[in-house]
């Protein structure tokens, strides 16, 4: 019984392992994503890359801002203002939002 239980816990420890590891390379393809088609206006890590030194929000503060998944989707899906129509697939938004996550 005893092995059983540790087997298992064993087991949950490796898929939690594997679950991590899986955000993490979507969290990087999202950091990609963003250098490629937003950093030419946010700032994106701890240096400005674009022409815009005041204007739209760093990737920390939109990360800060208290928006939850559900709205960055909908906002990535549908850019308002002066933002290009980035045409993102649904898997590059998600990958994108898990690296504005990552920065809480």
């Amino acid at each position: 019984m005893r092995d059983a239980v540790v087997n298992t816990l064993s087991m949950l420890l490796m898929l939690a392992a594997f679950g991590a590891q899986a955000a993490w390379a979507d969290a990087a393809s999202g950091r990609a994503i963003a250098q490629l088609w937003c950093a030419g206006c946010h700032v994106i890590g701890g240096k400005q890359t674009g022409t815009v030194p005041q204007g739209p929000p760093s990737f920390i503060a939109i990360a800060k801002s208290g928006l939850d998944t559900d709205q960055l989707r909908t906002f990535l899906a549908h850019p308002h203002g002066a933002m290009p129509d980035l045409a993102l697939t649904r898997s590059e938004i998600d990958n994108l939002i898990l690296y504005i996550q990552s920065l809480r």
